[in-house]
């Protein structure tokens, strides 16, 4: 159940870890979405760091991708259109690190121009 009916094509996302995250992210899956990260994850919003958890806790069920337009650097980097109850629709991306384990160290998200 995607969120407000938004099915992803995900073919293009070839890491698990990420579309793990990007499932989760897209289910309200919060238990799984924190679950795919290191503890101490970095998670930096428009070039600032800020609190992974504090942010995405107020992220779940109100945010989520409306289309995947581009993946690139071997499916880590995601571009796509986003729905956000607060700020609208727009384009974003979300960068993402995976340790030697597969776990998600680094996420750094923003708009994107494209």
């Amino acid at each position: 159940p995607l969120t407000k009916g938004v099915t992803l094509d995900l073919t293009k996302v070839s890491s698990t870890p990420i579309k793990a995250a990007i499932t989760a992210l897209q289910n309200n899956d919060e238990r799984t979405w924190f679950s795919l990260f290191t503890p101490n994850v970095i998670f930096c919003y428009d070039g600032y760091q800020t609190n992974f958890r504090g942010f995405f806790r107020k992220s779940f069920g109100r945010e989520h991708f409306t289309s995947i337009d581009r993946v690139e650097n071997n499916g880590m980097d995601i571009y796509g259109g986003f729905h956000s109850d607060q700020w609208g629709d727009f384009k974003t991306y979300f960068k993402f690190q995976l340790n030697k384990s597969g776990k998600i160290w680094r996420l750094d998200i923003g708009q994107a121009a494209y």
